[in-house]
């Protein structure tokens, strides 16, 4: 079963303290190519991130964002300094009698005076929170797998239905093979009959000319590969295992069988059967693009 690289998946976690969102996109890349989008507090849990995500992509660009809301008011406190605040007030007092005027102020206004106050935030759980961003990961990624494995589905019948083409046209090829040595050889021995002077072909020139030329344009061995190949693409269409970059030099291999063919038959039909055969195969290799 292949899989595409293309995909989206989107999860969520909550406990008591924590909501986390997931959303995950991938699209083709070579290699396993992986960027996290998180609050930077949290950039401790990235190495258990990317080990998460290794567990279900091998290969193409995934982009992770991970957003963690807290409940309200959990891990949070303000720490109020009563000392420097009676330090404020009494300062406050002096200077409004040294000034002879009315103390006008507030304990808002102390409040807010330096360091009065601090914010006082609890350390956090991170096991607690691994708990609940995996379960948004989890449920994410399994969604973007389920899409990828759906369009990896698509692309397999598509690409399937391209190899029994070339599979077809490769047996199309190896009929007209005999038939092409057997125009060659009514050619040569129209040819020798017109250079010689009585209109007596030798037999066995004739034969050693036939035999060279049947011998340079025979093709039975690319063939024979040809048909390994187009075998060889039904298996790793239809393996567990990611086969993206296998079947990209499986279908480069095929390419220069198909040239070979062309070069050698010396055959104008042949040599259009092959232009079809290359063009099919373009259009797999493009396809091949999206496999994990």
């Amino acid at each position: 079963m292949i899989k595409s690289m293309t995909g989206f998946g989107r999860g969520e976690g909550s406990s008591s303290e924590y909501h986390i969102s997931c959303e995950i996109r991938g699209v083709n890349h070579r290699y396993l190519d992986f960027n996290l989008r998180i609050p930077k507090r949290y950039n401790n849990l990235e190495e258990r991130i990317r080990e998460k995500v290794k567990q279900y992509v091998t290969r193409g660009r995934v982009e992770l964002y991970l957003n963690v809301e807290k409940a309200e008011g959990v891990g949070r406190g303000i720490r109020v300094d009563k000392e420097l605040a009676m330090i404020y007030h009494d300062s406050l007092i002096d200077l409004a009698e040294t000034l002879k005027i009315p103390p006008a102020y507030t304990v808002m206004d102390i409040f807010r005076l330096p360091e009065v106050y601090t914010l006082d935030e609890k350390e956090e759980d991170l096991e607690l929170l691994w708990t609940v961003a995996e379960e948004a990961l989890e449920s994410a990624l399994n969604s973007l797998l389920d899409m990828r494995i759906r369009e990896g589905q698509a692309l397999a019948d598509n690409i399937r239905e391209k190899n029994r083409f070339i599979q077809d046209t490769v047996e199309a090829i190896a009929e007209r093979g005999p038939a092409v040595v057997q125009e060659h050889a009514v050619r040569m021995t129209r040819r020798l009959q017109e250079l010689s002077l009585d209109g007596v072909v030798d037999e066995n020139r004739l034969l050693n000319e036939i035999a060279i030329f049947a011998d340079r344009a025979s093709i039975d061995e690319e063939l024979v590969r040809l048909r390994s190949h187009c075998g060889q693409m039904e298996e790793m269409l239809a393996s567990e295992e990611p086969v993206g970059r296998k079947c990209d030099f499986l279908v480069q291999e095929m390419f220069r069988e198909v040239n070979t063919i062309a070069s050698k038959a010396n055959d104008l039909i042949i040599s259009k059967t092959a232009v079809n055969l290359k063009a099919e195969l373009e259009k797999i290799r493009e396809q091949i693009q999206n496999v994990e």
